[in-house]
Formats: structure tokens, sequence, C-alpha cells
């Protein structure tokens, strides 16, 4: 019986952890809509940017982490990105494509490899939306998936 109880109240323990390093993950997001937009948050860019959270938690947060900070010298940072910023048609082309090979981003060369997500034109642009509009990120130039159709894989 003293077994079982110590194993019930470890299991509660760590159940406990988990759901607090949850919450601790929820606090280190930071997207908030800019007050300019709160009176259009039925914008097509609000709600690419809600949908475009969701491709995030399911397939970007792993590296590049729920605060879009990557890992120093493996996964670049999206938060502050001037890679964002300053090579849209690349930053498009990777996340629809996915990329391999140097790239710099802030100053600091990353070579890694980034698969291909299988996403569709939508979800690439919803994606880069959210990327964009998060953190300290505010790019308002709205990502299209008719823009993300034109751009072609690099041979």
């Amino acid at each position: 019986m003293k077994k079982l109880l110590i194993a019930l109240g470890v299991a509660a323990t760590i159940v406990a952890c988990k759901s607090d390093k949850k919450e601790k993950d929820k606090e280190e997001e930071s997207y908030v809509i800019p007050s300019s937009k709160k009176s259009s948050q039925s914008s097509p860019l609000t709600a690419s940017i809600k949908r475009g959270k969701e491709v995030y938690d399911d397939l970007c947060v792993t590296c590049h982490l729920p605060t879009g900070k990557g890992i120093p010298g493996t996964y670049p940072p999206l938060d502050g990105s001037n890679w964002l910023t300053e090579k849209r048609e690349e930053s498009i082309r990777g996340v629809k494509y996915g990329m391999q090979g140097p790239i710099e981003v802030n100053g600091e060369t990353y070579d890694n490899i980034m698969a291909p997500m299988g996403l569709s034109d939508q979800e690439v642009a919803d994606a880069l939306n959210y990327v964009m509009n998060s953190w300290s990120n505010n790019i308002d130039d709205m990502v299209t998936a008719e823009e993300v159709a034109k751009v072609q894989k690099e041979e």
C-alpha cells in the first residue's frame, strides 16, 4: 500500500510539472494583436495569423521554439529575424520547399536542413503571416497564397 501511495504521489508530481510547463510555454508565446489591428480583428491578415499559429504550433515550434528565438548555432531565430524582413521570397521558398545549406540570420551563420513540410500555399502564407507578426516582428505586408504559388523551387 505504501508503494502505491508513493507511486501515485510521483505520478501526480509529474503531471503537475508538465501542466506548469505548458502554462509557462503559453506565457512565453507573445503574439498579441496590435492595438492598430484590434478594430479589424476579422481582417484577412488576422484570420491568416490565427491559422498560421496552428501550423506553427504543429510543425515549427519544435525547432524555432514558442518564443521564436530558435536554438543558437542550430536553428535560426524567427523573432527579430533580418532574414524575414530582407529575404521575403527566400523565406517563402524555405517554408514551401524546405531549405539546406548555410544562411546568415542576424549576423550568425546557420548550416542545417529544414525539411519540406508538405504545406499548401495557403498554409505557407498563414505560417509566414503568423511568424512575421509575432514576438517583436511587425511586417504588415501580408503574404498571400497567390504570392506563394508564384515562388518556384530553385534547381
